[in-house]
């Protein structure tokens, strides 16, 4: 059954979303937030700077008002900075409607939110009370999606009947949606990957091996696990899509922006330098503080997080950050497990 979809965010994952409901039948409409930047996108039928070679279908329409984004639309899918979130969901308020949770929300913006310490739904709610929220998380960079390869993502919500609505929209042959009710869960890792992520580049760009990077993968999920349980989130979803899942691939690709920033900072470059060279937000710059805060909130040991914050904001550097993880007091691998 055909949707109306409004796709709020015309970044590279707006593009990749749009592309993929719009091949999946559904009536789109892209919202970007000014006049210029949709005579762009109608222009180009998609975003040449951001995800250049994807073509939308003409069906698709664009605009700057929002009004006409949100108004009468089924689901409307979320897709800004995390940054910027709040902002745009004050001015998706007036037109979203919240009887009978009719209109779906869906987040795909992965992040959280430094001066309040909430995930992206959270902010959602907190903006747009008694708003049908879910999230929707899991490896899948725009570029490829842009493609039709090959992604596997999982939608979290608070009815199974709206996972499974959402599930049906957006899957295909290419494109695998799971469900899952750990909405906490999901969104703390999708968050938290972006802050491993970075410390992953600066490895790589410090010139460290695939070895200190399988252990920063490693232990980065044990970190994230942690905190992500510590907050009520559910052990299976940090080993799953979500967790594992997205971390792994925005650890080891070079489509992932945390990454490449994480390179640049790894030789030497601030971590406003690395951004203005990478010129996309890299959402791990962000989290990491509101990660370190939630950790010493939950008293969560988090060394990976601590030391990716002293690099980015305190001066030190990636040398002496590694050395301190390496020679942190000796322990079990498993605390759970004992002789």
């Amino acid at each position: 059954m055909q949707k109306k979809i409004g796709v709020i965010g015309a970044g590279s994952w707006g593009i990749a979303l749009a592309y993929l409901l719009s091949g999946n039948g559904h009536d789109v409409t892209v919202w970007s937030r000014s006049q210029t930047s949709v005579d762009k996108l109608r222009a180009y039928n998609g975003n040449e700077d951001k995800l250049p070679g994807v073509k939308l279908p003409d069906s698709v329409k664009y605009t700057c008002s929002m009004e006409e984004a949100v108004s009468g639309k089924d689901i409307l899918v979320l897709v800004v900075p995390s940054s910027s979130v709040r902002e745009t969901v004050r001015l998706m308020a007036p037109f979203v409607d919240t009887d009978n949770g009719q209109q779906i929300i869906v987040n795909c913006t992965k992040g959280i939110e430094e001066s309040t310490l909430m995930v992206m739904s959270d902010v959602i709610l907190d903006e747009i009370p008694g708003a049908n929220v879910c999230v929707l998380s899991g490896p899948s960079h725009a570029e490829e999606v842009g493609k039709n390869m090959p992604t596997t993502i999982v939608v979290g919500a608070f009815s199974r009947d709206t996972a499974v609505e959402v599930q049906n929209v957006f899957m295909n042959e290419a494109f695998r949606v799971y469900i899952s009710p750990d909405m906490l869960g999901i969104e703390i890792g999708a968050a938290l990957k972006n802050v491993v992520a970075l410390a992953a580049g600066m490895a790589d760009g410090y010139g460290l091996g695939d070895n200190a990077k399988a252990a920063l993968i490693t232990r980065g999920i044990a970190e994230i696990s942690r905190l992500g349980m510590a907050m009520g989130g559910k052990f299976e979803t940090f080993a799953g899509l979500s967790g594992i899942g997205d971390l792994v691939v925005t650890c080891a690709s070079m489509h992932s922006r945390n990454r490449r920033a994480g390179i640049l900072i790894g030789q030497g470059k601030s971590y406003q330098e690395a951004m203005d060279e990478v010129k996309m937000v890299v959402e791990g710059v962000y989290s990491a503080k509101a990660a370190l805060k939630l950790a010493q909130k939950y008293e969560v040991d988090m060394p990976i997080v601590q030391g990716v914050n002293e690099i980015l904001f305190e001066g030190k550097s990636v040398g002496d950050g590694i050395k301190e993880l390496m020679v942190r007091e000796r322990r079990n691998e498993n605390s759970q497990v004992d002789w």
